[in-house]
Order: C-alpha cells, then sequence, then structure tokens
C-alpha cells in the first residue's frame, strides 16, 4: 500500500485538487445565481407585465448598488403577470411605497431589478408585495418602429393640381 502511494502519490494530490476546484466552482455558482439566497434576507413579490431578460439570480439594485437578488419566477394565474420573488438584504431598508422596474445597463448590457424607493415611513417586510411596477421594454420593438418610423402621425402633404386656363 506505502508503494502504491510512493508511486501515485503526485496523481493524488492533482485529483484532490480538481475535486477542491469543482466543488468551489459548485459553491460559487450556487451563490452567484441566487441558489442559496443571502441569509437572513427580507423576500418580498412584485408583479411584473412583461418580465423578459429576467432569470433567477438577476440583481436587485437601487441607485446602482446591488442589495439583492432575483430568486424566483412564476406566472401569476389571476392577473396573467409574471411574479417575481425578491432577496433583499435586510440591513437595506427600503419604503413600503417604492416602485420596482425592469431596465437594461444599455442595448448590449445586463438585465436588473431597479427599485426606487418611496416615501413611505413604513419599511418593506418579509412577505410584502410592491404594486408599482414597469415591465421590461422591448428595445428591439422600440428600435424597429424607429426605423420603419411606424406611428408617424404627421399627415401627408397633398399637391394641388394646376388648374386649366
Amino acid at each position: 500500500m506505502k508503494a502504491a502511494i510512493k508511486e501515485n502519490g503526485v496523481e493524488a494530490l492533482i485529483g484532490f485538487a480538481v475535486v477542491l476546484v469543482a466543488l468551489w466552482f459548485a459553491l460559487f455558482a450556487w451563490d452567484r445565481t441566487g441558489g442559496g439566497g443571502a441569509a437572513g434576507a427580507i423576500h418580498v413579490k412584485a408583479l411584473f407585465p412583461n418580465a423578459s431578460g429576467v432569470t433567477v439570480g438577476t440583481d436587485v439594485r437601487v441607485a446602482g448598488l446591488k442589495i439583492g437578488s432575483v430568486t424566483g419566477q412564476a406566472l401569476d394565474p389571476a392577473s396573467y403577470q409574471v411574479s417575481i420573488t425578491l432577496a433583499l438584504d435586510p440591513s437595506v431598508k427600503i419604503p413600503s411605497d417604492s416602485s420596482a422596474a425592469i431596465t437594461s445597463e444599455g442595448l448590449l448590457g445586463g438585465t436588473f431589478i431597479a427599485l426606487q424607493p418611496g416615501g413611505s415611513t413604513e419599511m418593506l417586510k418579509d412577505g410584502s408585495t410592491i404594486l408599482d411596477t414597469q415591465g421590461s421594454v422591448d428595445l428591439m420593438g422600440l428600435i424597429g418602429s424607429f426605423i420603419n418610423k411606424s406611428g408617424d402621425t404627421a399627415p401627408a402633404a397633398t399637391s394641388a393640381a394646376p388648374s386649366a386656363p
């Protein structure tokens, strides 16, 4: 047995290192996608008419700073809107009348949920629902309508026919 360990010691160490890296990667991926959620996070829901680009793990930001992530999505059977569950950092107190909007960092940037704090003295609690929401904007549809000039409401110019003398 000792001879086998001496002969294959380097291979065993490399195998052990590979297993450690694989475990680290699995934990990193679990944390990054919001699988575990933050310890003690406040879970709130928000209903969006369109949630294109939002997945589990999408950032939730206030003033550009990440304060949470998306931990779940489901179709609300009553309103046919997307019910998104947000896990928020409990140290950040968000007023209960805050609004949420799905936005992107640009044409090629990632999507995130931006919270705009309200003015209420009552704060969001575990199980609260954000009522004021704005779904994601269809950028390709906007670009297409701009290129095709659809929705142009300017009246067409009419030319008067010359009258005969």
